[in-house]
């Protein structure tokens, strides 16, 4: 599950193992054993009995016993960390209660607003050139903007932050993604115990779970995980989508924006993160006819679960039954949130730039390899010239000049792009 060729056709793999039955053997990554787990009825079983199905990875068998090396690909995102995400009972009860908690105090226009003018402040940035790469130069920068604002974070910390988690998600130099990522955690909360402020990291301080200063940090992980890489595939693949399918595609010109259906078709079909909700059977379990073993790590596959054939309703506008948020007492916390930032970018790119249109054919477009998520690599468009908005909308986040028109096209990456990660630094930079 870790090469291009899985990555091309994720859907291909899903069929052939669903001839196995709902759970099945795979690789995560070079000598990484799992089970899959494609069926939509099994997948809502795991996720929903925490008594038999632990989210603990002090429970991975193959990683105690030295089977899993330390330095695997897929361990920092694997790993135990005491946060929301990877404890059970009383302890994740105590520790979902500050995430949630903080969560509630963020005011839904307040948020909208962050996203508005972050997303103009992006577009003002491509909208005199005709051409962009969507996912580098708007899908990735754009929830990062909104993240610093949100968690007052500086800058300098935005961005190590999101170069540690997408170098995790990637599972290149992983460790020492991992490590980048922990350290910058370290030096936001060290920041805000001296200056807090009205933010989700003073909050999460001062909450009455009493947070400490480890548990702030990997709780700051998840929300960094779920906020920023998943985020950002989230709003490109629905772009995507309503670039490129008729169904969608043919409603841009008459002024109907379909998004919330191209969202919940992209969460059906293509969730941002598409193999995730790592379980451990608590003792052997026989589930319809397989031995699931003590410790052994069940991969919960969200989109294959989505597109499981025994599912009989196709109707998915408006359908919100689909698992893209997992389900059960870890279902994802944010969803209203995500969901509102990926909407607003989708409307406001579209509002802005209403005839942009893909500058390769769809099924040249390639996705980033990778186990857990669906992502794309680059997502490069054009459009006829657009006026900025003005300075009036800019965000406090970035100032940086307009950048000048070009007549060339930006290449098609072949990988993670340059054009992503690594001409965001430099176009932070003034580079």
């Amino acid at each position: 599950m870790y090469g291009p060729e899985f990555a091309a056709d994720p859907g291909a793999l899903y069929g052939k193992l669903r001839g196995h039955g709902n759970t099945s053997p795979v690789e995560l990554a070079p000598g990484v054993r799992a089970t899959l787990v494609t069926g939509y009825e099994a997948a809502l079983h795991v996720l929903r009995s925490p008594e038999t199905f632990s989210k603990d990875p002090r429970r991975w068998r193959d990683l105690a016993e030295g089977v899993v090396a330390p330095d695997s690909p897929v361990v920092p995102m694997m790993m135990y960390r005491p946060n929301a995400l990877f404890t059970d009972g009383e302890e994740h009860r105590r520790l979902r209660g500050a995430i949630t908690d903080s969560l509630a105090r963020v005011e839904p226009s307040t948020l909208r607003g962050y996203v508005e003018r972050s997303a103009d402040t992006l577009i003002d940035l491509i909208a005199p050139r005709g051409h962009a790469d969507l996912l580098g130069e708007y899908a990735q920068v754009l929830p990062l903007l909104v993240f610093n604002r949100l968690f007052g974070c500086p800058t300098d910390l935005g961005e190590r932050l999101v170069e540690g988690m997408s170098g995790i998600f990637d599972g290149v130099d992983a460790e020492k993604a991992n490590e980048l990522l922990s350290t910058t955690l370290l030096d936001l909360v060290t920041l805000k115990r001296a200056q807090p402020g009205q933010d989700m990291t003073s909050w999460l301080m001062a909450h009455p779970a009493g947070l400490t200063d480890e548990e702030m940090i990997h709780e700051l992980v998840v929300l960094m995980g779920a906020g920023t890489e998943p985020q950002q595939n989230l709003i490109a693949n629905s772009l995507r989508l309503l670039l490129s399918d008729d169904r969608f595609a043919g409603d841009l010109g008459g002024g109907s924006l379909p998004v919330e259906d191209a969202l919940d078709e992209v969460l059906w079909t293509d969730p941002p993160m598409a193999n995730y909700a790592v379980h451990y059977p608590v003792r052997d379990v026989v589930y319809e006819g397989t031995l699931l073993r003590e410790g052994h790590p069940l991969v919960v596959s969200l989109a294959a679960a989505n597109t499981d054939p025994a599912l009989t309703n196709d109707q998915r506008a408006g359908n919100r039954a689909h698992l893209a948020w997992s389900a059960g007492p870890h279902n994802c916390p944010a969803q209203s949130p995500a969901r509102l930032i990926a909407a607003v970018a989708v409307e406001k790119l579209l509002d802005r730039l209403p005839d942009v249109r893909l500058a390769v054919p769809v099924d040249e477009l390639e996705w980033r390899p990778g186990p857990f998520h669906r992502a794309l690599a680059a997502l490069p468009v054009r459009f006829p010239v657009a006026p900025v908005s003005g300075e009036e909308h800019r965000t406090d986040a970035v100032r940086r000049p307009i950048l000048p028109p070009t007549a060339a096209a930006p290449p098609v990456a072949s990988a993670r792009p340059q054009g992503g990660w690594g001409r965001l630094k430099a176009w932070w930079r003034g580079e």
